[in-house]
Parts: structure tokens; sequence; C-alpha cells
């Protein structure tokens, strides 16, 4: 997908969810608009990328250790917009795809973030990605917006 469409379709998508629409109402709608065959995953992906305060779309986020996970995801969606160059950091980050997806999960890995943490990620079966067992200090934001730039290019 070409940048300026992948502009349009963010710009469209933050219009949508500003306006209360749910996520996964939005595959079939930038579908349509758009003429294209998006996954939910792709919209999902997309979605990470626009400032949008998930927490507060969600009322019943489960307590403790899911909370940490969406509060560095949520800081990852304050994001870069997308004409915005990737951070610096992008390069230091390495993403890996497990090739046996952990148990109830779509997708998973590992990443190793710049500044030396280490983490497994993963994408649930409703395109939910999270963090889990964290080694070393918390991800910055621009940790997180490489990690998220480097999943998408290994996605690809």
């Amino acid at each position: 997908m070409d940048k300026d469409l992948e502009k349009k379709i963010k710009i469209f998508m933050a219009e949508k969810l500003a306006s209360g629409e749910k996520l996964s109402d939005l595959q079939d709608e930038v579908n349509s608009e758009f003429s294209l065959k998006l996954t939910y995953m792709d919209i999902r992906i997309l979605a990470s990328a626009l400032p949008v305060d998930w927490k507060s779309r969600d009322p019943q986020k489960a307590p403790a250790k899911e909370e940490k996970v969406v509060e560095k995801q949520d800081a990852a969606t304050e994001a870069v917009p997308a004409e915005e160059p990737a951070p610096a950091a992008a390069g230091n980050t390495v993403v890996e795809i497990n090739k046996i997806a952990r148990p109830g999960m779509a997708i998973s890995g590992t990443v190793k973030f710049a500044n030396g943490a280490t983490a497994d990620w993963y994408v649930d079966q409703m395109g939910r990605l999270g963090l889990d067992n964290l080694k070393g200090d918390n991800p910055t934001r621009e940790d997180i917006e490489a990690f998220q730039i480097e999943l998408q290019k290994v996605l690809r």
C-alpha cells in the first residue's frame, strides 16, 4: 500500500474512531470506502499508529498484568503521524516471529528494544497487540514506536 493511501485510510479511521465507532466495525467501512480487502489485522495495525485512548474505549480491561501491557500499547498509540519519519531507534529494534504461535494467540514472537530490554509480544484472536514477560527497563515511547514499525515490516 502506498504512503498516500495509507495516510488517507488513517485519517478516515481516526475520524470514525473519534466519533465512537468500534474498531471491529471499521474493516468493512475501510474496505468499502477505499475498494480494498484489508483484514482485521491490517486494520488493527493501522489503528495502532493512531492517537486513540484505547483504555477509555474499553471499560472492562482486566486489572494488573494486562493493564501494564495496555499502558505500554497506549503509549505507542499516541504515535507519530504517518508523514513523520521513523524514529532513529527503529534500526536497533529486533522483532522475531515464533514459528508456532503461543496457545490462544493468532501470532506471537519476541522483541529486543533499542534500550536492551526484551519482551514477548503477541496478537490475540481479536487482533489486540500486547507485550508480556518484559526483561530490563521499560521501553520508552520511541522504543514502542520502533517496535510497531519493525513488527509491520516483518508481518508484510
